[in-house]
């Protein structure tokens, strides 16, 4: 059971990685040796060091040292493939690997307790630190998510890896897929979700091994990587200084002496000009949905690897692997998903609903809930702010086109449908789209998508929000089991499907196995509870709420979470007692 009071909500930061230094590892790793994996049927397992050496940085104004230290484990022979599921919320996550027998795909059940969540496999790495004297100062152990920033280790390796850029992290998550493909290494460092070690400037020796549990459970061989560390404290203020002189130095000396003086400047700080210390924000990767392409801190963005369908087709010729192509309940990644740029034209004939796969729109129960003033610090104001996902189950996308007539301000919506060869087959009308003009909008939003209640105890409308037109993005992956869910989904932010002021048509789709998370946290979106009584609430989500989109199923989209609002006017207080087994505010 949570209790809160007030905290800043926002949209998720989507385009983050739980992993940072995504490389391709090429062929002179310095690698401990390997032995034959002991499972035939399963991968051959490594773990490897990309470097014997590196340098660490611990910044004087935020203290500490994040242990990336640049392992890897790599994958060869099959690449390592784990699901992970839950059936309901009232069920423990559990997870199965993909093995292989006379060629075919089988699920493998591992052990009950291997996992907790769907962050990763819990207390993976093991990691040593001695000093230059010898002396251990450091022990501890780290998650690893498989699908951290990764790179090829072997140049006739998949050029793209199939699986997911990270594990997801919203509370009501059903189902995530984590895998390294053969000829690939996914780095150990846990990113986001490890905190930073205090080690003064100095030589270290880190070791870095693979925990007994998990070398015995997929036969990795107990071959701990060895790196030496040197740690250097640096300050932003002296970085700046030196940013400031550099400057100086080259406008009054002259290119080359500005030439040679960026040459000496550090590399964290090149490209960024006179002025601009690194941020703490390039010490680690931010915590992220897992819905959205790889940042990689200190390298920019790491485009999303396009769907594997020619790695899949090699393999089935090879008839060294799963057929291509989905079947009920499961995926092998290969989906193509259908393109994200609207039609040059709104459709023209007689609207029609083919008999085709359409999508199954479903709401998770609201979370992130804190009572604010809805940051416009009015007294005796009290707002009930929330976070709200709804996702798509498939087995079709969700793909609304938006057509806009001369001179109109709102664009007419259609519902787009498809057969399984990806050709579209029909189209229904399905309301409008309109441009939201506001500070951190500022693009076109899909009318009727869902609403909000807040419902009393005998579930009758206490208040309702008024919050209900989205511009549908992929934020989180809520369930990548899911038949045909789409493993590398595009418009995993507002930007990606939105639209400008001056569009004449815009596409937005919720790709198979993902949601759109939206904050409720501003006045009219959030509930105005200044005058509501203290006692037993529900907030409910609901998608489709007109039911002019269509779907194969309308009866879940409904979801309700139970909240005790207390506290006095002005300073409200809101208690939310665990769903099930997810103890999430």
């Amino acid at each position: 059971m949570t209790r809160t009071r007030t905290t800043r909500l926002r949209r998720p930061l989507l385009a983050g990685t739980t992993a940072v230094a995504a490389m391709a590892v090429t062929a002179g790793l310095v690698a401990a040796t390997t032995e034959p994996a002991k499972a035939a049927t399963g991968p051959e397992l490594s773990l490897i060091a990309a470097t014997g050496s590196l340098t660490l940085t611990s910044w004087k104004e935020d203290p500490g040292v994040y242990l990336d230290l640049g392992t890897y484990l790599t994958a060869d022979g099959r690449p390592l493939e784990l699901k992970v599921t839950r059936k309901s919320y009232k069920d423990p996550v559990t997870i199965t690997q993909t093995v292989y027998e006379g060629g075919k795909a089988k699920a493998k059940t591992l052990p009950k307790g291997t996992v907790k969540d769907f962050s990763g496999l819990p207390g993976f790495a093991e990691i040593t630190v001695t000093d230059k004297a010898g002396k251990k100062v450091l022990s501890r152990t780290e998650d690893f998510c498989p699908n951290n920033a990764s790179g090829r280790v072997r140049p006739d390796a998949p050029a793209t890896s199939k699986y997911p850029e990270s594990c997801p992290t919203n509370p009501f998550t059903l189902g995530s897929v984590w895998g390294v493909e053969k000829g690939w290494a996914a780095n150990t460092y846990a990113g986001s979700y490890t905190e930073p070690v205090a080690l003064p400037a100095g030589t270290y020796t880190a070791k870095v091994g693979v925990a007994k549990k998990y070398r015995d459970l997929f036969g990795i061989a107990d071959k701990p990587a060895t790196v030496k560390v040197t740690v250097v404290e640096r300050s932003y203020e002296d970085e700046q200084g030196a940013a400031g002189a550099s400057a100086s130095l080259s406008a009054t000396t002259g290119e080359h002496a500005g030439h040679d003086a960026a040459h000496r400047a550090p590399t964290a700080h090149a490209g960024h000009g006179p002025g601009h210390a690194p941020t703490p924000a390039q010490a680690a990767a931010p915590v992220t949905s897992g819905a959205g392409p790889s940042y990689n801190v200190g390298h920019g963005p790491l485009k999303a690897a396009p769907p594997a369908l020619p790695w899949a087709l090699k393999k089935k010729q090879a008839a060294r692997s799963m057929p291509v192509g989905d079947k009920g309940g499961q995926t092998d990644g290969s989906r193509k998903a259908l393109a994200l740029q609207p039609l040059a034209k709104r459709p023209s004939g007689k609207p029609s609903l083919p008999d085709v796969p359409k999508p199954d729109l479903r709401s998770l129960p609201a979370y992130g809930i804190v009572v604010s003033d809805g940051e416009k610090n009015v007294p005796g104001k009290d707002y009930l702010a929330f976070s709200a996902n709804v996702w798509n189950a498939g087995p079709a996308q969700l793909v609304v086109d938006g057509f806009r007539s001369p001179g109109k301000a709102k664009m007419d919506a259609y519902q787009y449908f498809y057969d399984a060869k990806g050709k579209q087959v029909g189209y229904t009308p399905t309301g409008t789209m309109e441009w939201d003009p506001r500070p951190g909008h500022v693009h076109w939003h899909f009318t009727d998508f869902a609403s909000y209640r807040l419902l009393k105890a005998d579930k009758k409308e206490a208040v309702r929000s008024g919050k209900e037109a989205f511009c549908l993005a992929n934020t989180d992956a809520i369930d990548y089991t899911v038949k045909n869910a789409n493993w590398h989904p595009f418009n995993t932010d507002l930007s990606t499907a939105c639209g400008e002021e001056n569009s004449i048509s815009v596409r937005e789709v919720l790709d198979v196995g993902s949601g759109d998370t939206y904050s409720q946290d501003l006045p009219g979106q959030s509930f105005d509870i200044t005058d509501v009584p203290n006692g037993t609430y529900y907030i409910q989500v609901l998608a489709n709420p007109e039911k002019r989109l269509k779907e194969t199923n309308v009866d879940n989209n409904s979801a309700l979470r139970k909240i005790v609002l207390g506290g006095k006017p002005d300073a409200r207080t809101v208690t939310v007692p665990a769903h099930d087994l997810v103890n999430a505010n």
